[in-house]
């Protein structure tokens, strides 16, 4: 079974920087019509504007928390690729919180951040997958990969917002699954440890001993790259995956497989 893209075309959503754009160019790269979609049009057009327009990439620039946006980023791809076969739900932010703190509205941000909007775009993306099979009885119809974390697994206090809103992530990929799976469009989740994401570079950066404490509490003993990632999504987004939904994939490099309840996972 092959795990080939080429042809697709998918909405990457957190695509203007660090894990979201890894996948998006990955998915580019391999042969996908690919819509980079994030709230951050500067940084769009930085790294994809002069590519856009010509080939098989777009960009789009909106705050997905609305629901017109989300209207208008489905249009815009529709408009540009005529139909829409792979979502990948990559936007996502991490922030601290004080749990015992009754003013902290981190988790509340970070729900509707993180979980929230993925759901609303996957809902209409959902339907619009369903509206392009009317009339096909055979093959996959569309895949959903949402980009969720290990922290939902894990009991870090800082990470409170962040911990609740994967967990949430994780749940609403399996619930997405079962009632997608008659209309032959798959659900399934990359729950990955320590990328080197664009936040994780930044707090690397401020602490040096950072990357020790992760390299320590991780069996493989390193940070993975944005790529490896990128691979995983591509797997699931494919056909290659055709009888796997509703699945959290664990990317971690061990680090699930220790105890500790003060490791990091970022």
């Amino acid at each position: 079974m092959s795990f080939s893209i080429a042809g697709k075309t998918a909405i990457v959503t957190g695509a203007a920087n660090g894990i979201g754009l890894a996948v998006a160019r990955h998915f580019a790269d391999h042969g996908a019509n690919v819509m980079f979609a994030d709230m951050d049009e500067e940084r769009l057009l930085k790294e994809v504007g002069d590519k856009s327009e010509d080939g098989n990439i777009r960009y789009f620039a909106g705050d997905l928390r609305e629901k017109l946006t989300i209207a208008n980023l489905l249009s815009a791809t529709i408009d540009a690729f005529d139909t829409v076969d792979i979502l990948v739900n990559g936007c996502r932010q991490v922030m601290p919180s004080d749990p015992l703190d009754p003013d902290d509205e981190t988790v509340e941000v970070l729900l509707q951040q993180n979980m929230l909007t993925s759901l609303r775009l996957s809902q209409v993306v959902i339907k619009r997958m369903m509206k392009q099979a009317e009339g096909k009885t055979e093959g996959q119809v569309g895949s959903i990969v949402n980009l969720s974390s290990i922290a939902a697994r894990r009991t870090h206090p800082d990470l409170l917002g962040y911990s609740v809103s994967s967990a949430a992530l994780d749940q609403m990929t399996r619930s997405l699954a079962v009632a997608c799976a008659p209309h032959r469009i798959r659900v399934n989740a990359v729950s990955f440890g320590s990328v080197m994401s664009t936040s994780l570079k930044n707090t690397l950066k401020d602490n040096i001993d950072y990357r020790d404490d992760i390299e320590d509490h991780t069996p493989l003993g390193r940070i993975a790259g944005p790529g490896e990632l990128a691979d995983a999504v591509q797997y699931l987004a494919s056909e290659g995956s055709g009888f796997m939904t509703g699945q959290i994939m664990t990317l971690d490099g061990g680090r699930t497989l220790l105890d500790p309840v003060e490791a990091p996972a970022h």
